[in-house]
């Protein structure tokens, strides 16, 4: 039951940032004058598009298979609601919100070094030198590759000590 509960509030959420988000995303003037370029709201209408395609199949699945089951029920909700306040799945949704709430004042790469960190200690990974230092390199690299190579403005946060280490990074780029 707690499955499709979310399965639905999912729906619903990816709903709505369609029809409120790409819809109304302004597409530059630049794009419109050529008829063959891939106007940049393409690929979020298709992705979102796709998500809520499978995300009704899946619903449609939850209901048949348990259709009929005791288990089937609001009570079971609640006492499936507190296994998954306690697991590892929710503390890890927890750890992505979080890192949205701060992207945009410690930057990217301070951002992705947190997150990283988290997931490794919820995973189970207990050697913490080893998980800081693999935690450090791989949000380097992202940022070289985003920032650098595929030329993607990544935030680079407002405290200014981090900004001025994001822009130095650029720069090295």
């Amino acid at each position: 039951m707690f499955e499709l509960i979310m399965n639905v509030l999912l729906f619903g959420f990816l709903g709505f940032t369609f029809f409120t988000h790409v819809l109304e995303a302004k597409v530059p003037k630049s794009f419109l004058k050529n008829p063959y370029n891939l106007k940049p709201d393409m690929w979020p209408k298709v992705i979102i598009g796709l998500l809520m395609i499978c995300l009704a199949i899946n619903i449609y699945r939850i209901i048949k298979k348990n259709k009929g089951k005791e288990d089937f029920n609001f009570k079971a909700l609640l006492a499936s609601a507190k296994d998954f306040l306690k697991s590892k799945m929710f503390l890890g949704m927890l750890i992505i919100a979080f890192a949205a709430a701060i992207i945009e004042t410690v930057g990217f790469v301070v951002t992705v070094f947190i997150v990283l960190f988290l997931y490794g200690m919820l995973l189970g990974e207990r050697r913490i030198v080893r998980l800081l230092i693999i935690s450090v390199v791989l949000a380097l690299l992202l940022q070289i590759i985003f920032g650098g190579l595929l030329d993607v403005v990544l935030p680079r946060g407002t405290v200014p000590f981090l900004r001025n280490f994001a822009l130095w990074m650029e720069n090295l780029i």
